[in-house]
C-alpha cells in the first residue's frame, strides 16, 4: 500500500469516526436530561434517613404520612397510627426503583397515562419540610394486556420525574401502595377484650341481654333468666368470642358530626367485662357499606391472675395505651364482626327438636 492510499484511508476513518461520534451526541441530546441511564436509580439523592413525611396527592383526595418522635402518623386521621411496615416498603421500592423503558410523550399520551395530574403524585419532605423527591406515578403498565386491566396488578407502572415532564419512564414495581385511601394505610390492629365475663348488649327496640360466667372455663348463664329455657353454648361463647380480636377496616376523619356517624344515638351497645379487670364498650352507629361507624372506650386498670399474670400483666400493659388511645377516633369496623353478637336473646338460646330430622 502506498503513501497516497494510506493517507485516503485515515481520511475515511477520520470521517467516519467523527460522524458516529456526531450521531451519538444527537442521540444524547434527544434524551431527555431527567430520564437517566437504563437501570440507574431513578430517584437518585434519595435517603431514607432523610425523610421525615411522604404525601400522596390525588384528584380530590391528598394523604400525609408523617414522622413523629420515630412514630408515623397520618396527618388526615387526626394522628392515628400508620402501618409502619407499609411505611417502610413504600420507602423501600422508591429507593429501589430503577429507570426502565422511557419514551418521550404529548398531551394525549400525557392524559392516557395518568400523567397528567389524575394519578397520584408521590413527595417524599425532609425535617424541614422541603421535598426531597417528587415522582408522578401513573397508569399501570402490563407487558401483556389482561382480561381485567383494573382489577390486575401490573407488570409495572408508568411515572414522571416533575424536571422532565415530556418524558415517560416505565419501572418495574407496580407501587400498589401509591394511594390516598386511609384504609391503605392504618394500623388495623384494634382491641382485644380477652377472658371475657360478662357481655351485655342493647339491641334496637330496647331489647337487652346479658351472659356471665364464673370462671374462664365455667359455662354461661343468660339473664335475665327464665324457666325452661336453655342457652345455646355454642353461640354465647361465639358471642364473647367475637371482641377476642377485632381489626378496623378504617379510620374516619376527624369533624365528622356524631349525626352523620349515627354515634349520637347507637343502634348498640356493647359492654364486655374481662377477668383481667378491664370493661371494653363499644357503641355501634351507622352503617357505612360493609362496615359500622364504632366508638371504643376502654376502662379498668389490668389485675391479671393466674400462673402466666406476670407475663399477662406485662402484654396487657404494653396494648392498653393504643387501646385506650382509640376513643378519640371514630372507627370503622366489619360488620361481620357482630354477627354473633347482635342476636335477638331468642337466637342464642337452644332451638327445641334441633338436629331432629
Amino acid at each position: 500500500m502506498n503513501a497516497r492510499i494510506a493517507g485516503v484511508l485515515l481520511v475515511l476513518l477520520a470521517a467516519l469516526g467523527g460522524g458516529a461520534l456526531l450521531l451519538q451526541q444527537q442521540r444524547a441530546a434527544e434524551r431527555p436530561a431527567g430520564a437517566g441511564a437504563l437501570g440507574q436509580p431513578l430517584l437518585k439523592n434519595l435517603k431514607a434517613a432523610d425523610i421525615a413525611a411522604i404525601v400522596l396527592r390525588e384528584p380530590g383526595a391528598s394523604l400525609s404520612l408523617r414522622n413523629q418522635a420515630g412514630r408515623w402518623t397520618i396527618a388526615e386521621r387526626g394522628g392515628f397510627p400508620a402501618d409502619l411496615d407499609k411505611v417502610r416498603a413504600l420507602v423501600l421500592k422508591a429507593l429501589e426503583l430503577k429507570v426502565g423503558q422511557s419514551e418521550p410523550i404529548g398531551g394525549q399520551d400525557r392524559a392516557r397515562l395518568k400523567l397528567d395530574g389524575s394519578g397520584t403524585a408521590l413527595e417524599f419532605l425532609g425535617a424541614d419540610g422541603k421535598p426531597l423527591a417528587r415522582l408522578a406515578v401513573g397508569s399501570k403498565f402490563f407487558k401483556r394486556e389482561p382480561a381485567n386491566p383494573a382489577l390486575a396488578i401490573g407488570d409495572g407502572r408508568f411515572v414522571q420525574l416533575p424536571e422532565d415532564p415530556q418524558t415517560a419512564i416505565v419501572v418495574s414495581d407496580p407501587l400498589t401502595l401509591a394511594s390516598t385511601r386511609s384504609a391503605d394505610w392504618i394500623e388495623r390492629t384494634g382491641f382485644a377484650a380477652e377472658k371475657v365475663m360478662a357481655m351485655e348488649t342493647a339491641l334496637p327496640g330496647g331489647e337487652k341481654w346479658r351472659i356471665e360466667r364464673a370462671r374462664d372455663d365455667a359455662g354461661w348463664q343468660l339473664s335475665p333468666s327464665r324457666a325452661g329455657e336453655k342457652l345455646d353454648a355454642m353461640r354465647a361463647n361465639s358471642a364473647s368470642y367475637s371482641l377476642n380480636s377485632v381489626a378496623l377496616a378504617d379510620v374516619a376523619a376527624p369533624g365528622l358530626k356524631s349525626a352523620d356517624t349515627g354515634l349520637d344515638r347507637p343502634f348498640a351497645t356493647i359492654v364486655a367485662r374481662t377477668f383481667d379487670g378491664l370493661t371494653y364498650t363499644v357503641r355501634l352507629g351507622k352503617p357505612a357499606g360493609e362496615n359500622y361507624y364504632a366508638a371504643v372506650a376502654v376502662a379498668g386498670e389490668p389485675k391479671a391472675t393466674g400462673a402466666d399474670a406476670a407475663e399477662r400483666q406485662k402484654t396487657l400493659a404494653a396494648r392498653l395505651p393504643a387501646e385506650r388511645a382509640l376513643a378519640a377516633h371514630t372507627l370503622l369496623i366489619a360488620k361481620s364482626k357482630f354477627d354473633d353478637i347482635l342476636k335477638k336473646r331468642a337466637e342464642l338460646l337452644e332451638q327445641k327438636g334441633a338436629g331432629r330430622k
